[in-house]
């Protein structure tokens, strides 16, 4: 009897991995990636939303309300790094938008690359920076290039990043005039595209657009708001670049559905057994670079209009692909913009902290040290970047160089914690240790990374837009959510990391995981 019930349930067993194995997988694969999307917000502006945008997703879908993100201070580009190839900025080397180049001592943005020339824009890019494959690159090599991936966003780095090496196109707005561009790194730059710019791009209609608020601005309450009339912003008649405001506004996100919509009616992805990927990128972040404290409506229309946004996309996939056939990813760059200092009568601990002043001061310590010679080469988001050559030539110990250093920047004013290169690479495990290693690549970091304390402010030349942000470490939630091709709804709240979504997408294509990945599948 007992060997009966033991066949039975080998049997069961079996046939139950069979079903498993045997399932067909999705027709297309859509991310969703929206740039500092809050799960916080979602949930305190649901009384605004409908229901078909947010609502749905988090009826139908399997969501995950706590996705994190594995190393510190992730901003757009590292974090879709990381989304799409499942390993950390340590392994994937793109450890933000920008790093400091070590042999020209200059700024450079993470995907530019003078060997290829731009369409429709005069920058040059490709993925070249990223050191792994992505679910992008895997799906191209498992289908012999039969699978196709295409990538939209408003941000020439989401777009590149997100394609990966190997996409049929990568798609972004030209912030300088409006058409959407791409780059030779690609071979395709389809004549619909063209069409669609000399037609239909964003140029032609800015002059038209107006952001007002979507409801009477009595219901958008859910936020302190010191304002009693209604915000209103016409991009045409802005000082500063048009385009690049309306990329912070949620007009981007429109016209990455157009754009989708375009795509989709043009193209045969998502229409025959293989599977394809379309990678988009949303945005959600604050108006223009503004504090909360000073969009507090804004934000809350934002996410009104972002809920609209998702629900016309969805129903896009529905009508062109079918919900059956496709499979919805929609999680978060898990970082917010940092708010502006507090004013003085508030009496909040704070101060400035200025890099430059820093990174002289470590020189002179250095030269008074070792002897005459610029020790320091250069410095650039919190990290201090030293002069290697320098002391090879002296004979010195890099490392004991960089410990001495961090004991003496550790002293300054506002600088919470020194982590230096080899304490990354070599100390003793620890959680926080971790983290930072994580963010740090030994070719394109600094030697030296600084963290301040909470509410000081980081006063240098190297800050974007030139707007003083205050550092605050508080948590930012960000959910992963999936919906539609085999997916059952499903509430998660215990926290995941988001390194986890390329496996899961890799699985659900049955295809490998990326070359860099080493977690398992949510």
């Amino acid at each position: 009897m007992k060997k009966e019930i033991l066949a039975s349930m080998i049997a069961l067993a079996v046939s139950g991995m069979q079903a498993q194995t045997s399932a067909v997988a999705p027709r297309l694969v859509v991310t969703v990636t929206i740039d500092q999307l809050r799960s916080d917000y979602m949930e305190y502006f649901a009384p605004l939303f409908g229901e078909r945008g947010f609502k749905r997703l988090m009826r139908e879908g399997r969501v995950y309300t706590q996705a994190e993100y594995p190393f510190i201070n992730p901003d757009r580009a590292s974090a879709i790094a990381t989304l799409y190839s499942g390993t950390v900025p340590a392994t994937h080397g793109i450890v933000g938008e920008n790093w400091l180049d070590n042999q020209t001592l200059r700024p450079v943005n993470c995907v530019d690359d003078p060997a290829f020339m731009g369409n429709y824009t005069d920058e040059s890019s490709s993925a070249a920076s990223m050191l792994v494959t992505t679910i992008a690159d895997e799906l191209r090599i498992a289908t012999r290039n039969k699978g196709l991936v295409y990538a939209i966003a408003p941000f020439r780095e989401a777009a590149i990043l997100s394609a990966g090496h190997t996409a049929n196109g990568a798609f972004w707005i030209n912030e300088k005039n409006g058409k959407w561009c791409s780059s030779t790194y690609y071979a395709d730059f389809p004549w619909w595209m063209s069409q669609y710019n000399e037609r239909h791009s964003v140029d032609f209609r800015i002059k038209d657009l107006t952001w007002t608020p979507s409801f009477p601005i009595e219901r958008y309450r859910y936020l302190p708001e010191w304002r009693d009339v209604a915000f209103r912003y016409r991009f045409d008649n802005e000082r500063q670049n048009k385009y690049r405001r309306l990329l912070t506004s949620p007009f981007a996100n429109d016209e990455v559905n157009l754009l989708t919509e375009t795509l989709l009616a043009k193209s045969t992805i998502g229409q025959d057994e293989v599977p394809d990927l379309l990678a988009l990128t949303y945005f959600a972040g604050n108006y223009n670079y503004q504090s909360t404290a000073d969009c507090a409506m804004e934000i809350q229309d934002t996410y009104v209009r972002l809920d609209q946004q998702i629900a016309q996309l969805i129903d896009l996939i529905d009508r062109k692909v079918g919900l059956n056939n496709a499979l919805i990813c929609l999680t978060s760059t898990g970082y917010a913009e940092g708010e502006a200092p507090d004013a003085a009568s508030y009496r909040t601990p704070s101060g400035e902290f200025h890099m430059e002043r820093c990174a002289t001061l470590l020189n002179m310590y250095l030269m008074a040290t070792y002897g005459e010679g610029q020790y320091v080469e250069g410095h650039y988001n919190n990290q201090i970047y030293l002069n290697e050559k320098l002391i090879e030539s002296k004979q010195l110990n890099l490392s004991e160089i960089e410990t001495k250093a961090e004991a003496f920047l550790i002293q300054f004013s506002g600088v919470d914690r020194v982590y230096s290169g080899h304490r990354m690479l070599l100390s003793t495990w620890s959680p926080q240790l971790e983290k930072m290693g994580n963010s740090y690549h030994r070719k394109r970091s600094g030697h030296l990374t600084l963290t301040l304390l909470p509410g000081w402010v980081n006063v240098s030349q190297s800050q974007p837009n030139n707007v003083k942000r205050m550092t605050r470490n508080a948590y930012i939630p960000s959910p992963i959510i999936l919906m539609g091709h085999d997916t059952k709804a499903e509430l998660i709240t215990a926290p995941v990391t988001t390194d986890r979504m390329a496996p899961t997408l890799s699985r659900a294509m049955r295809i490998r995981a990326p070359n860099a990945c080493s977690k398992p599948a949510l």
